[in-house]
């Protein structure tokens, strides 16, 4: 059990309220003590072994320059370092498509460590955008942290050229190297004729710290084949404002566009894959086959696909080919087809509540709502898949239980204040872990999204399979979804 360290109660005068002595006498007394037993729970901490500490797959600091870096480790086996892209959070990277999909894959092979760069996620914030050399150093006082002496690198966009300049620099902790969807250089010079015009890059960037936090920008420079749907773009929008404010999402962008790793590409010893999307609108595949045409014996396989990072797990091949690469086999992975019931929520107007709340009211509105979305799942015997930023995406084995679930969380959260709209969708879906996925789930992020606010809204499937039920329905005509074939009936639950 965790110890509490209560800190005491003084007077305006710094001393122990009532008692006698120099003033600040009793607190500095009591803050010794505290120090003392932190040190004491630090020495134990420090007794446990790295690879115990990692099967809790806490968020944990190494310290880099005097700055904290914040890492995760997960998986067994052969250690792996997967560098990030510009912008990233090791913790909301668990619930997130692609960071999701490719953690989960690459931690089911390796020990996987993988951090958030300084300045963003939750990595120490600098007053200044670090060096490409700088941020080399997280690698390595990242992997000093978890005691891994040498592993595969495997840098994703923006984290390519760290991991170039990694694997060049410190060839013996490097047993291979995968670049993925990434560059040496991105900007055009004279010598490099395929680069983007900078001052093109330079605008963009000034519109990215314009219109960050609202779920606009994440699929324009990472996951262009999102759903353009409300329930996708408020998650999207959580995962902006987490990972970086406007301004170092900005810098980060920009920092793009000054990197030039070219001279380390001769200087790469270690087995290397570079793979690549042929059609990324981001970062063009001409940027890959350079890296591949300039690293002695790179393997370089291209992929189709219009998208730099895939939201919809269509990177499976592409993580397939990882594996393959860094274990000489590629396993089959089972992938399991259940028949559920998906259930999406969402709170109405909830940026216009947080803004004119602050803060700290709407955190604790939002904590109750959280509280009672997860007792009525408990109680009509739901599974919580994961949140999506101010909702839940939740599955049940019937539709019937999913309806009156969905039902009793509108009734119960419209008593604290809010109004949460909600959508349903019976259908086949792939679980993978904990996740589910598949075209069913994308349907009821659909339907949710066109709900209105104290609303239930289901598809034609949802009302076919209750028949019976005693279930009452508006029909609300046949909509497009986006992305889904055919027009699609919906119908609100009236009672």
């Amino acid at each position: 059990m965790a110890e509490t360290f209560a800190m005491p109660i003084t007077d305006d005068q710094g001393g122990n309220a009532g008692g006698a002595g120099p003033p600040g006498e009793g607190l500095a007394a009591r803050m010794a003590s505290v120090s003392e037993k932190l040190a004491g729970a630090a020495q134990i901490r420090d007794q446990v072994s790295p690879q115990e500490r990692d099967a809790a797959g806490e968020t944990r600091y190494a310290k880099s320059e005097g700055l904290s870096i914040a890492y995760q480790v997960s998986g067994k086996g052969p250690d792996l370092v997967f560098i990030p892209g510009s912008l990233s959070h090791v913790e909301l990277g668990w619930e997130t498509p692609p960071m999701m999909q490719m953690f989960r894959r690459l931690s089911q092979f390796s020990r996987m460590i993988t951090f958030d760069k300084r300045g963003t996620g939750l990595s120490d914030r600098g007053t200044e955008l670090p060096t490409l050399e700088e941020r080399m150093d997280d690698v390595r006082a990242v992997m000093d942290a978890t005691e891994c002496e040498k592993a595969a690198i495997v840098g994703i966009s923006e984290g390519g050229p760290m991991a170039l300049l990694f694997a060049a620099t410190y060839p013996e902790r490097v047993t291979a190297l995968v670049l993925w969807a990434t560059f040496a250089r991105l900007s055009w010079a004279p010598d490099y004729p395929r680069g983007i015009d900078p001052q093109v890059g330079h605008d963009f960037c000034d519109q990215i710290e314009q219109s960050w936090g609202h779920g606009a920008i994440w699929p324009f420079i990472s996951t262009q084949d999102a759903p353009d749907d409300e329930v996708t773009r408020r998650h999207l929008a959580r995962i902006e404002r987490s990972s970086a404010t406007p301004a170092m999402a900005a810098a980060a962008n920009r920092f793009s566009l000054l990197i030039d790793a070219r001279h380390a590409l001769s200087s790469i010893s270690a087995p290397t894959l570079v793979v690549h999307r042929t059609g990324d609108p981001l970062i063009g595949v001409e940027h890959a086959r350079y890296m591949a045409a300039h690293i002695a014996g790179a393997r370089m396989k291209e992929f189709p696909g219009e998208f730099h990072e895939s939201y919809l797990d269509k990177d499976e091949e592409i993580l397939d080919e990882i594996e393959e690469f860094l274990t000489g086999t590629r396993q089959d992975h089972e992938i399991d087809r259940v028949l559920k019931t998906v259930l999406f929520t969402d709170i109405a107007e909830s940026t216009e509540r947080a803004t004119s709340m602050g803060d700290r009211r709407w955190q604790e509105l939002l904590d109750a709502h959280d509280s009672a979305v997860r007792c009525e799942l408990e109680r009509f015997h739901g599974h919580e898949v994961k949140t999506t930023g101010d909702g839940f995406l939740a599955c049940f084995d019937g539709p019937a239980r999913a309806i009156r679930c969905a039902t009793a969380i509108g009734e119960r959260t419209h008593t604290i204040g809010l109004e949460v709209r909600a959508g349903l969708h019976s259908g086949e879906c792939v679980a993978r872990g904990g996740d589910f996925a598949g075209v069913a789930v994308h349907i009821g992020a659909r339907v949710a999204s066109l709900a209105a606010p104290g609303e239930v809204l289901v598809t034609g499937t949802v009302r076919d399979l209750v028949t019976g039920s005693g279930i009452e329905f508006a029909d609300r005509g046949r909509h497009t979804l986006r992305g889904v074939p055919g027009d699609w009936q919906l119908l609100a639950v009236t009672g």
